[in-house]
């Protein structure tokens, strides 16, 4: 998977993670490779640090709480996922068919 792309489901994952219960990179680092990322510590904290510029989360100690900007913010990546699931998630047409 693309960098780019894998960082913005990792920041989906923590958003989520980061609603049930405050994060810390030590505990955020395992979550994401048992979800089959392949992250660095630094990884790890190079997207909470994004996700706390960006308001989503917010940095206290060693641990990041879910903003309320962020819990508007995963709400709305929630109803998008629903519409792109939908889609995106039916079988593929076999190369060459058309409609």
């Amino acid at each position: 998977m693309r960098a780019d792309i894998q960082n913005l489901f990792m920041g989906i994952h923590m958003l989520y993670f980061a609603h049930e219960k405050d994060l810390t990179v030590t505990e955020m680092q395992p979550e994401l490779e048992d979800l089959g990322y392949r992250v660095a510590e630094r990884e790890v904290k190079q997207e909470l640090e994004r996700l706390t510029q960006g308001n989503f989360l917010t940095a206290h100690n060693d641990a990041y709480s879910i903003t309320r900007t962020g819990t508007e913010e995963f709400k709305d990546i929630q109803a998008k996922l629903q519409v792109l699931s939908n889609g995106v998630l039916k079988p593929l047409k076999a190369a060459g068919t058309t409609k």
